[in-house]
């Protein structure tokens, strides 16, 4: 483990970064990528590759990757793709790792050819080499990355993409969702490095909590499936397989030149490896928030759900989708319908499960009734999760500030007092005022802080909570 991690360990947070394609005039994508790691932070050496240019940016440049004053960890390429294995194999063992971001190679039939030398090139320099046809790697540790993004802190969820551009939806989107990244490599037609090299340093890295992959390609499917069958849902996986239909696969060929595979195969390894099989882009991220945020429970796993929030009708949806995925919103027993009945609550609050609370209700005592409610939800009903939906445009410029805020910290403070009770899980509706989202930027960053996952809607919430089930269930079956 500790060799895979030390491996790539100059891949994720480099000492020394080389630059080929930069322009002296600053435009090229080159350019724009030494301007981004200047930006999240990236303090190394910094080698622009130039056959002529004394500087680039402010930086000397060197007219080769043999020239440069130290051994270079990670090299960022932007050129024409057969200027590119001379260029590598010129470097003489002094390269780590090379990333090609230039396409025309494997992806097209009259590419595949060329796709060959830059392997044999990268081999005969001594290095690893990533893609060609990929963005490359965001490393917020090794404060490394290919989108326009500012500094945000490491986190714990490595990511593995085929797709640069949903790469960058998955780094964008998942940031403003709350996930943070321990990495997200892109590894496009993966001539050298592919997606099992990703996985199986994931699971060797201490920082990784959760991992997960966008594939296109089969072409490494066979070493996927033993990586995951040996580690037995040690790191849960959340896989988001491109190409199951007959014109995905077609779609998957044209765009990265691999065969995407038979669905079948996909479902079979999702069933005897435990990794959870997303089916959009959206249950993805959310799968992969709720494995950063909460800890599995295998000696238990979720069944028993407790829906509370205001709207009887989002309630009641959200109860047929929930038991459609096999997560039981019953009834409370007498007790907890007794303590909930003295709390003498207005009129049209239901108290049994979902409870259903209209604004009126929330509003009471500026919002701290909630704190009571949750109480005596978690002391007597003692759920197995708790989700908790509101509606935020009744509040926002129709109540004081002050009552929403309490409702939202108010439910958050219980999980002080019943630690490891209930999976307690926060849904955030908006109708995309522009207020609104502000108010919701702002809980969903304090939420995170706390363990807290929050979604957007009921139907992503128990999504997410089918696959932390599915994880706590395959893992509690590894163990019998």
């Amino acid at each position: 483990m500790k060799a895979i991690v030390e491996r790539f360990n100059p891949l994720f947070k480099p000492k020394t970064v080389a630059v080929v394609g930069a322009s002296t005039k600053g435009a090229a994508l080159p350019n724009v990528f030494i301007r981004r790691i200047r930006e999240l932070g990236f303090t190394g050496a910094i080698y622009p590759i130039h056959p002529s240019a004394p500087e680039i940016d402010g930086l000397k440049a060197y007219r080769s990757l043999a020239d440069t004053p130290e051994p270079i960890d990670y090299t960022f390429i932007a050129i024409a793709g057969a200027q590119i294995p001379p260029l590598l194999a010129a470097a003489k063992g002094r390269v780590r790792f090379a990333q090609v971001i230039s396409s025309g190679f494997g992806e097209v039939d009259e590419g595949r050819d060329l796709q060959q030398q830059l392997v044999d090139a990268a081999r005969a320099g001594g290095m690893r080499l990533l893609g060609p046809n990929c963005l490359g790697i965001y490393s917020p540790r090794g404060h490394l990355t290919f989108t326009e993004i500012g500094p945000r802190p490491a986190g714990s969820v490595g990511v593995v993409s085929q797709s640069g551009g949903l790469g960058t939806d998955i780094v964008r989107r998942g940031l403003n969702r709350g996930i943070k990244f321990s990495g997200l490599v892109t590894v496009g037609n993966c001539a050298d490095i592919g997606p099992s090299d990703m996985l199986e340093y994931y699971f060797a890295d201490p920082d990784t909590k959760v991992i997960g992959m966008y594939i296109e390609t089969a072409r490494d499917a066979r070493r996927i499936f033993e990586i995951l069958r040996a580690e037995k849902a040690r790191k849960p996986v959340v896989l988001l397989k491109g190409g199951r239909t007959k014109l995905g696969l077609a779609a998957a060929v044209s765009h990265t030149g691999s065969l995407a595979g038979d669905d079948r195969a996909w479902i079979a390894l999702s069933r005897q490896t435990g990794c959870i099989l997303a089916e959009s882009l959206d249950e993805f991220i959310d799968t992969l928030l709720i494995f950063q945020t909460l800890t599995p429970r295998p000696d238990k796993p979720t069944e028993r759900v407790v829906l509370f929030g205001n709207g009887g009708g989002a309630s009641v949806l959200a109860t047929d989708t929930y038991a459609r995925l096999g997560l039981e919103v019953a009834p409370f027993a007498a007790d907890t319908i007794a303590a909930l009945a003295e709390l003498n609550l207005p009129p049209g609050t239901s108290i049994t499960n979902p409870v259903d609370c209209p604004v009126g209700t929330l509003q009471q005592d500026d919002g701290r009734v909630a704190e009571k409610i949750v109480d005596i939800i978690y002391g007597i009903g003692k759920p197995e999760a708790l989700v908790m939906h509101l509606n935020m445009a009744p509040f926002v410029g129709r109540s004081k500030p002050e009552v929403l805020d309490n409702v939202v910290l108010a439910a958050m403070r219980v999980q002080s007092k019943f630690p490891g009770l209930a999976h307690f899980l926060l849904v955030l509706r908006s109708d995309g005022d522009e207020q609104i989202e502000a108010r919701k930027r702002e809980f969903r960053a304090k939420a995170v802080e706390l363990g807290i996952p929050v979604f957007d809607e009921i139907g992503n919430a128990g999504y997410a909570l089918k696959a932390l089930r599915s994880h706590e269930r395959f893992v509690q079956s590894r163990r019998g």
